[in-house]
């Protein structure tokens, strides 16, 4: 295994980049710096491309480590110290663990399946619970139009966890994709004005595209003027509105209990 105590080794100057979306989209990767994540997305079959971690957590007791490790293999191990990884590291706190991944070559969107549309959500913590919601209510399938936080901000992916791994995440421009969706399922719109009570919505409906905005605007206008129904969460008046998230959570069980 190799050491590194420079940061200004190169592969410390390519983790650093990984740390802002254009070097992410440019390098086609991304990192994760949580054991439990990175442990979670080997079981399912995602292998990172290299690892870095401290020599604190290899020597550490945790069989969730020991595990990775041993996965990993030491050719693909390099062991970094603390100043190092607190030099890239895009948590408050360095993790001591750094995985680097590939990101998702260009997936497409599978017309068969229930379809979550994202519109202009800004907030990466948004984001990955909408994620994290979507897999727990068997919606795997999502559309992220240009508006959206990146998926793979590093935020985004302490929120989301191992769903990250497990979405097939496909990203729209100029609502082209929407189009498509549009000429071969139904599109709900959520709207806090009104439209059909969610709880009614999904009944008898093998697959439809649901479509959340932003959490401070809601559903852009173009957006809304593809909408076959709008549908809406029924709440107490004084509450102006739900929290992107929540609403998606809300909705995603209704999904899966119709």
């Amino acid at each position: 295994m190799e050491e590194i105590v420079s940061k200004d080794n190169k592969k410390i100057k390519f983790l650093k980049k990984l740390g802002v979306k254009k070097y992410r989209n440019k390098l086609g990767k991304f990192v994760v710096e949580n054991v439990a994540i990175i442990y979670d997305a080997i079981n399912s079959g995602y292998e990172p491309e290299t690892l870095f971690m401290t020599q604190k957590i290899l020597d550490s007791d945790c069989n969730k480590v020991k595990s990775i490790v041993k996965k990993v293999g030491p050719e693909n191990l390099f062991i970094i110290t603390e100043d190092v990884n607190k030099h890239f590291s895009n948590l408050e706190t360095a993790s001591g663990i750094v995985a680097v991944y590939n990101k998702n070559k260009k997936n497409k969107v599978n017309f068969e399946n229930k379809i979550l549309y994202l519109n202009n959500v800004k907030d990466p913590g948004n984001l990955g619970t909408i994620l994290r919601s979507s897999i727990a209510f068997g919606v795997s399938e999502i559309v992220l139009d240009e508006g959206c936080v990146d998926l793979y901000n590093p935020k985004v992916i302490q929120s989301a966890k191992d769903a990250i791994f497990k979405v097939n995440a496909t990203f729209d421009k100029d609502k082209q994709v929407l189009q498509e969706i549009k000429s071969k399922m139904k599109v709900f719109v959520t709207d806090v004005g009104g439209g059909m009570e969610v709880k009614n919505a999904f009944v008898n409906k093998s697959k439809f595209c649901v479509v959340l905005g932003s959490e401070s605007h809601g559903v852009d206008k173009i957006v809304k003027s593809l909408a076959d129904e709008m549908i809406n969460i029924k709440s107490d008046p004084e509450m102006e509105s739900l929290n992107v998230a929540i609403s998606a959570g809300i909705i995603l069980y209704e999904i899966y209990n119709s």
